[in-house]
């Protein structure tokens, strides 16, 4: 019998992790079987329930997509120190009746930003828009490679703040208001994490932040060109991308961390890419 391994989240419909998971199994060889399960909203304790079944159906892990983040969270039994940060689990695994838990975004994040788009961070200037779980879960790996300086922006700069205090002395890390942008220059790297682009909207980030040398990055995929990079494009910036290349990554790395073998990605991103136009 194929090993079991599933992507929960509600509404489910949309999810592209089926697809990613079984290319990596077939060029990898694995022998598995990945779903989707739309996970129950209600009543309480209904996701744990969810979950606890398709363990006990010989479940062997699971990716944990919107709104079930923080419930996954919490029903936890160990934590990577980045799950920890961020607050949110997006990847699970079921070990000796042990539910350890995951946050693989910012290590795809990055992978993706510099190995696929070949655009290092090291010595750079780097603007995250946004602080909630997105940002959150992208924060240790982005100061372990070595920015020069990291830069999070936030509406409730109360917020940013308290995100930076949390890693004091992990990096160069400061919080800022949108308001405080105009004056702080150019930067080489700028990351919109925040729910603009899910309904349309552009963060409120002046085109003097953006580098022409640089890269805008866009953590939602699938939207063409998003207000945030058509504002990156005017701007002159030289590379643009959408999320589509952290999905993958990330998934490859909950892959590995499952099958202990890391399938490539070029693949997987080429049939998922939407052309930004």
């Amino acid at each position: 019998m194929s090993d079991l391994y599933a992507v929960i989240g509600n509404p489910i419909g949309h999810t592209k992790s089926p697809l990613i998971h079984g290319l990596f199994a077939e060029e990898t060889r694995q022998d598995l079987s990945y779903t989707a399960i739309e996970g129950p909203q209600e009543p309480q304790g209904a996701f744990a329930e969810t979950v606890r079944a398709f363990i006990a159906n010989g479940g062997k892990g699971m990716n944990v997509t919107a709104p079930f983040k923080l419930q996954a969270f919490a029903m936890a039994d160990e934590r990577s120190e980045r799950a920890e940060l961020a607050g949110a689990v997006n990847a699970m695994k079921f070990e000796g009746g042990r539910i350890i838990a995951e946050n693989f975004d910012g290590i795809g994040l990055v992978r993706d930003i510099e190995v696929n788009l070949g655009f290092p961070m090291a010595g750079k200037r780097v603007l995250m828009l946004g602080a909630g779980g997105a940002a959150r879960g992208a924060l240790l790996p982005f100061l372990a490679a070595g920015p020069q300086e990291m830069v999070i922006v936030n509406r409730d700069v109360e917020k940013a703040k308290a995100l930076a205090a949390r890693i004091e002395g992990r990096g160069p890390l400061l919080a800022c208001a949108y308001g405080d942008l105009e004056a702080m220059g150019r930067f080489d790297l700028v990351v919109n994490a925040t729910s603009a682009s899910l309904t349309g909207e552009l963060p409120s980030v002046p085109p003097s932040v953006f580098s022409p040398e640089g890269a805008a990055y866009e953590l939602a995929y699938g939207k063409r060109l998003t207000p945030f990079l058509r504002l990156a494009r005017n701007a002159g910036v030289r590379i643009i991308a959408d999320g589509v290349g952290m999905l993958v990554e990330q998934a490859a790395e909950a892959f590995d961390w499952w099958r202990g073998v890391r399938p490539e990605t070029r693949t997987a991103i080429d049939r998922l890419t939407v052309p930004l136009d």
